[in-house]
């Protein structure tokens, strides 16, 4: 009597693998994206809980966005490009960017970040 074998060939594992590699890869590519956007979000964050229990100056604002972009030289969007929009007492830093990544050969890696905060 024969039996069916059970188990992994090897090219089954090296499909496996390469799958495996393929995404893992891209994963490697993208955490300095990622890792930017986190520097990003974080003075945002900062910066609207410096303004938060006086009533915020837009110029102010900006001038504490520089020196933070500064301080954790920041890529892939300028400090420039925060949008402060001030209304009814309230002010909300938004910011909106694309940032791509070389992935192989003429392929990139392309992600959209949209970032709201609220300065209360």
């Amino acid at each position: 009597m024969r039996r069916n074998q059970k188990g992994m060939t090897f090219i089954g594992l090296l499909c496996i693998l390469g799958l495996v590699g393929v995404i893992g890869y891209a994963g490697i590519r993208l955490s300095t994206v990622y890792l930017n956007y986190m520097k990003v979000a974080r003075t945002l964050d900062v910066t609207a809980s410096e303004f938060k229990s006086e009533n915020p100056d837009p110029a102010a604002i900006r001038r504490s966005l520089d020196k933070h972009w500064e301080i954790e030289d920041i890529s892939g969007v300028d400090a420039k490009e925060v949008e402060i929009v001030k209304d009814e007492g309230a002010v909300t830093l938004h910011v909106v960017y694309d940032d791509s990544v070389p992935y192989i050969a003429n392929v990139s890696l392309l992600v959209h970040f949209d970032k709201t905060v609220k300065v209360q």
